[in-house]
């Protein structure tokens, strides 16, 4: 009995077939006997039965796109996909016409082997290799197949699991593949991160290398934009009004404060005045005073006394009085704007007989000069030399309202 294996679709089934006999068959009767069992015929060289091959004697032996494979007393029909890996042969005993055993010729008085592969008398395939062997051949694969009966399979590497990622099965071999941010090492399967930042990552400004991949990350004053690479200005004059006390410029990367002329920047955000007459910075001339105020300065007269006033001290005029005339105790005192109040934004708040309060009416804005002149007027009824004596006394104010509110 003689096996055989039939690979389908990577399943091999075994398949067993009853022989008369081994693979050739002998006479049983007499050495004239010359008859064989179906699927041999008779042959002369080797004077035994051997195997019919009705895959090339039989026309079309398969149908319907099966394949034939030849088997020892038939044939078989598998699919296309199948191959049949075929028992070896038994070594023919010599007969008297051929002393020698298979694969072996007389030479003189021994057996030599007979190099079927110099002679071309192997039956390998063109991409097979043979190799000789005592009394037979062998067909050798190229690396990277595997024989599968005559014919040689590329062999898949990649079922092994041979790369760390990704492995793409070429014919005879395979190469190994790794995903985006990494690179293959020195042995051609593992797979190491790639540092982007080294290898001109394109980030504008800072680059932060991670595992497979890069972060773009950006300076103060900035944020990343939309496509994850570059870096955009933060305006951060648009978050607040507040960050400045007069003016926010944006700039790149950070902001500034900025001050009205007449102003310094105190800090990084407030405004203070500029004093022109202590920095010197001021055109006055020896005859004037200079006077600041918000912003700016002015020149004034160093004597400001209006006839028939006269001056008497720095800050204050006095009005000439007969001799005659005295204050008396008894008077009762009243406070009023006497000029430079035409629209009524102040008024006079009197706290008792002898003092008062200029208040503000509403809110004004500037820049505005107001000159008022504010009098204080004193009546004493007890006065025996004229009914009804009154004196005034007179103070002029001036108020510069500047344009800011700082």
């Amino acid at each position: 009995m003689q096996g055989a294996c039939v690979s389908i679709s990577c399943v091999c089934i075994c398949v067993s077939v009853l022989l008369h006999s081994a693979i050739s068959q002998p006479p049983t009767e007499s050495d004239t006997y010359t008859e064989c069992t179906d699927g041999y015929h008779w042959d002369l060289q080797t004077e035994h039965c051997k195997d019919i091959n009705e895959c090339d004697t039989i026309p079309d032996a398969c149908k319907g796109g099966m394949k034939c494979f030849n088997h020892y007393g038939g044939y078989l029909c598998l699919p296309r996909s199948a191959s049949v890996i075929p028992a070896p042969e038994p070594a023919i005993t010599p007969t008297e016409s051929n002393p020698c055993p298979l694969g072996y010729e007389a030479q003189d008085d021994s057996c030599v082997d007979i190099n079927e592969c110099e002679r071309d008398e192997h039956d390998c395939q063109p991409s097979q290799q043979c190799i000789n062997t005592l009394g037979a051949f062998t067909c050798q694969c190229p690396d990277g197949y595997r024989k599968v009966g005559i014919e040689c399979i590329d062999i898949d590497e990649c079922r092994y699991r041979y790369c760390q990622h990704r492995c793409v099965n070429v014919p005879g071999s395979f190469s190994c593949q790794c995903e985006p941010g990494f690179q293959l090492a020195g042995n051609n399967r593992s797979c190491i991160d790639v540092n982007e930042c080294e290898m001109g990552a394109p980030c504008s400004q800072r680059c932060y290398n991670t595992y497979g991949t890069f972060l773009c990350r950006c300076d103060q004053g900035y944020e990343l934009d939309a496509d994850g690479l570059t870096c955009k200005d933060i305006n951060e004059c648009g978050f607040s009004s507040f960050l400045c006390q007069f003016q926010c410029v944006n700039e790149p990367g950070k902001f500034s404060c900025v001050c009205p002329e007449g102003y310094q920047l105190q800090g990084t955000r407030l405004c203070q005045d500029i004093n022109e007459c202590e920095t010197g910075e001021h055109q006055c001339t020896e005859a004037q005073t200079c006077v600041n105020i918000h912003g700016r300065y002015q020149c004034v007269e160093e004597n400001r006394c209006q006839e028939p006033y006269v001056q008497v001290s720095e800050n204050r005029c006095v009005c000439p009085v007969n001799s005659g005339h005295q204050r008396l105790p008894g008077a009762y005192n009243t406070f009023r704007i006497r000029s430079g109040d035409e629209n009524g934004d102040f008024y006079i708040r009197q706290i008792n007989n002898i003092s008062a309060m200029l208040v503000l009416a509403r809110a004004v804005s500037g820049p505005r000069e107001y000159t008022l002149d504010l009098e204080m007027v004193s009546v004493n009824p007890l006065n025996s030399y004229q009914s009804n004596y009154q004196t005034s006394s007179a103070l002029r104010l001036s108020i510069y309202v500047g344009p800011y509110t700082f």
